[in-house]
Order: C-alpha cells, then sequence, then structure tokens
C-alpha cells in the first residue's frame, strides 16, 4: 500500500470503531421480553444497548432459553424481568450464567390481581401491594417452568401499574450507571407524561363501550386491562399459553358465549389463532381483529409498548362502541383506587440487588 493512503486508511478504520467504543460505554440491558425492552430504550435513551431474549410477537410464557442467552446474562450489568411468575424459566437461566449484577424485577411494587382459573370476569376484587421477593430466591425451584403462581403477572396492561414498572427501570439504570442519573430521570419524566396522556386516550375509547361487553381472547392476560379500563374478557386458556383447551372447556365456552351474548372474537399476536378460529365457526362470532397482550409487533404501530396499548384500545372501541355511550360510561376504576400507583414512581426505592 502507498505511503500516501496510509493516513486516510488510519482516519477511516478510527471512525469506524466508534460506534463500537460508543455501544461499549453504554449499559448493557437485558430484559426478559419486548414490552420491556421498549420501557429500558425509552428510560435509558443513548446510555443503554438493549438486548430482549424474547423478540417481537415472541411468547414468553413458552420460551425456551437459548445457549446464546447465558453468555447475554453473563455479559450484562443489568437485567430486567416482569416477575410474578411469567418468566418461569428465568431462575434457571440466571443460575447458568452466573449473573452477577443488578437485578430489576418490573412489577415490585404494583398492586397485584388475584388470579383464579375459571373467574373469567376479571372482577378480582382484591389488589395486593406486590414487594416481591425475586423469583430468582431458590424458594420456587426449578419444576415450576411453565407454572404460574396466584397473582396474575400481566400488569403492563394497566397504565397506572405500568408506571411503577417505568419507576424501577428508572431506579435500577441510576444504581448501574449514576454518572448519567439526571438522563434517567428526565427521561423517565416525559415519558410517564406520555403514559398519563395516553391512559386517558384510552379511557375515553373504552368510555364508549358498554359495560356489559364481552369478548374472547387467545388466553388470560387481559385482567388488569379489565380492571383498570372495563370490557369483560374470557378466554379457552388460563394465564400461560402452554396448555392447549380441552374439548370439554371448549364447549362450555361456546355455552358461556351464547348465554352471555359475547360480541366479537380477538386474536392475539402471539397465540395459535386456530383456537379463535374454531370457536368463530361454531358460534358465528365475528374476528375483530389482531390484540397484542405479552409482546409487541416486529413493526407497525403496535412495534413501541406506549403503541401497543394505544392499538388495542382503538380496536376495541372500532369493534364495540356504541355512539353516544361515552356520556353515560361506567366507572372505569371499578372502585379501585389506583392513584398511588401514579405516586408511587416518585419514592419506589430500589433494593433488587443479585447476589448468588
Amino acid at each position: 500500500m502507498s505511503l500516501r493512503f496510509a493516513p486516510l486508511v488510519a482516519g477511516v478504520s478510527a471512525l469506524l470503531a466508534i460506534p463500537a467504543a460508543l455501544a461499549a460505554d453504554r449499559v448493557q440491558v437485558v430484559t426478559s421480553f419486548s414490552i420491556l425492552a421498549d420501557m429500558v430504550e425509552n428510560v435509558g435513551g443513548e446510555h443503554v444497548e438493549v438486548t430482549s431474549l424474547v423478540g417481537p410477537d415472541g411468547d414468553t410464557h413458552v420460551y425456551s432459553p437459548r445457549p446464546g442467552d447465558a453468555r447475554a446474562l453473563a455479559e450484562a450489568d443489568l437485567v430486567v424481568f416482569n416477575g410474578l411468575l411469567l418468566e418461569g424459566w428465568m431462575e434457571r437461566l440466571l443460575d447458568s450464567s452466573d449473573y452477577q449484577g443488578e437485578l430489576i424485577v418490573a412489577t415490585d411494587g404494583i398492586d397485584t390481581l388475584d388470579y383464579h382459573p375459571h373467574d373469567h370476569d376479571h372482577d378480582h376484587g382484591h389488589s395486593h401491594e406486590h414487594e416481591h421477593e425475586h423469583e430468582h430466591a431458590h424458594d420456587h425451584g426449578h419444576d415450576h417452568d411453565h407454572e404460574h403462581g396466584e397473582f396474575d403477572p400481566h400488569a403492563w396492561q394497566d397504565m397506572r401499574q405500568a408506571r411503577v414498572y417505568i419507576a424501577n427501570i428508572r431506579d435500577g439504570l441510576i444504581d448501574a450507571d449514576e454518572e448519567n442519573a439526571d438522563d434517567y430521570r428526565a427521561n423517565a419524566e416525559r415519558y410517564l407524561e406520555e403514559m398519563g396522556e395516553l391512559d386517558g386516550e384510552i379511557r375515553t375509547l373504552i368510555g364508549d363501550i358498554p359495560p356489559s361487553t364481552s369478548v374472547i381472547t387467545g388466553h388470560d392476560s387481559f385482567g388488569y386491562f379489565a380492571n383498570a379500563y372495563g370490557v369483560r374478557f374470557l378466554s379457552p386458556t388460563g394465564l400461560s399459553t402452554e396448555v392447549e383447551p380441552s374439548g370439554a372447556s371448549m364447549a362450555a365456552l361456546v355455552d358461556l358465549i351464547n348465554a352471555e351474548g359475547v360480541q366479537a372474537l380477538f386474536y392475539e399476536n402471539m397465540t395459535n389463532s386456530a383456537v379463535i378460529d374454531q370457536l368463530a365457526e361454531e358460534t358465528g362470532l365475528p374476528v375483530a381483529g389482531t390484540l397484542y397482550a405479552d409482546a409487541l409487533s416486529s413493526d407497525g404501530s403496535a412495534s413501541t409498548y406506549l403503541g401497543m396499548m394505544r392499538h388495542n384500545a382503538e380496536l376495541l372501541h372500532d369493534a364495540l362502541a356504541r355512539p353516544g355511550h361515552g356520556e353515560q360510561a361506567h366507572d372505569h376504576d371499578h372502585g379501585h383506587d389506583h392513584d398511588h400507583a401514579h405516586d408511587h414512581e416518585h419514592d419506589h426505592s430500589h433494593e433488587h440487588e443479585h447476589s448468588h
């Protein structure tokens, strides 16, 4: 190579190295699934590099960790997962990776909803502030990879509960990277404002739907949504998608659909559509579209958490709303006082340091 080109080549090499160096300086965060990844990216901004173990349209309930996942955890500065036994495989993965960094359980501090497998009303009537001892602590054992506990884990479906997620993520990032604490606080505050505005939009949209309205989805993932906003959700399966519904349960659901006057069926992006198709064939009900429950879409309007929540509310509204109903809508809070969830992010302290 001619010597006159040597400085040019060296300069190009230096420029190419800059992105890698910037990535290395970022906080390396691993999340269990795509919704958490989007939340972390919004709070962390330019200071984080996020890897989601379960990607868009993936099913967290039945995910089987890959060999590279343990390596990703071992190299992470921060791990964020939902908790409440959503990710039954997480404990074993953390053990195999020998991860020693910060561990954030996003649901710590939420008002949990009791889950009763055959209570399809989701009018649970009981909520509990969740001071969570990590599933990761070995009292759960390794035999419960696909079992759920007594609480519904899908708390992000209520945007007031999701505010606690953001507070936990913010605090975890500050613990891992105090140098950029001001940015994390500012990003979280901005994001929380956007969430508050969207929460109001959702309440307005769902307010146009009669309170007696019932719909069918792929699995029991909308309990928090129902509790916060209204609409009665039924499903052929429980909290997890692992087990296919039996013939008897399908027959019972068809009877319930006929008895309750269910108005529409909905696919979920990460569940098998065959069950919903079968119900549509047996009942004559229309399939009104696809709701996003446990995963974001790979592109389009539901590719972010806020976009997903807006998409779901708009789809339900378009399929079920009755003009003029909004003025006499039911109380979307269902007698529950969620306001302390709104305040919680301001004083919630992060106490989840992982150690073996």
